[in-house]
């Protein structure tokens, strides 16, 4: 398989990669802002698989006008793309009349803009059988329990899902599937900084293993569907 993931510098883009490196005969391109994070990533898959190939892509989403020539690189290293996990994402934990235009902006630009046209400039390189898997949260769900501070968040997180329902509709002719993994508590990073102090039930490992494991399967049995990943919220 050949497979793109975002956000892959650390916590679930991290072990999602971990886990696909385990198969040889996958080969990854990890993207992340991070150089070190990545030198760090590609260490630990080799330790796990000697075999493994992992190429990392140094790269700041937010450099939309680059897209173009982003993708172009990528297809020196793989010849066509059968996975795409877009798992990169910004919190900002801010309250309501606390959030100013550049948090809101960020947020959307890496939750939201950036899924957008990084899965458009991605899409010439999937064929049918592909599987777009888009990372959204338990506070995008309509219905779910809402935290103060995490407005901007949750909006953004909303819109992945929407965006999900909208694409898969979309590429149906070309019989390419997308689906989105709403994630409830993860004790990564950007969990700490939502809820200081609170114990998540679930760890990057599991579930990088569970999207890894999901984007190799849940076409078969899902397409456009919006799936809640938690145990408890958050």
């Amino acid at each position: 398989m050949d497979i793109i993931v975002t956000g892959a510098g650390k916590g679930i883009g991290y072990e999602t990669v971990r886990f696909f490196a385990r198969n040889k005969n996958n080969h990854i391109v990890a993207i992340s802002r991070s150089g070190n994070e990545l030198k760090h990533l590609i260490n630990e898959c080799k330790k796990i698989n000697p075999d493994s190939k992992v190429t990392p892509y140094e790269f700041d989403l937010q450099q939309f006008d680059f897209y173009h020539f982003i993708v172009q690189r990528i297809e020196t290293f793989i010849p066509k793309c059968d996975i795409l996990i877009n798992n990169a994402g910004k919190l900002v934990n801010k309250p309501f009349l606390s959030t100013d235009q550049a948090d809101f902006d960020e947020t959307f630009n890496v939750n939201i803009k950036a899924l957008y046209f990084f899965t458009q400039a991605v899409l010439p390189m999937m064929a049918k059988g592909s599987h777009v898997v888009n990372i959204a949260s338990m506070g995008g769900v309509q219905g779910s329990r809402k935290f103060p501070g995490l407005s901007a968040y949750s909006a953004s997180k909303g819109a992945v899902a929407v965006l999900t329902e909208c694409l898969a509709e979309e590429l149906i002719e070309k019989e390419i599937s997308v689906n989105c993994l709403a994630l409830g508590g993860v004790q990564t990073e950007m969990f700490n900084r939502a809820f200081p102090g609170i114990k998540a039930l679930q760890n990057p490992q599991q579930i990088g293993q569970y999207i890894a494991e999901f984007a190799l399967t849940g076409d078969k049995f899902f397409n456009g569907k919006v799936i809640p990943v938690s145990a408890t919220v958050p």
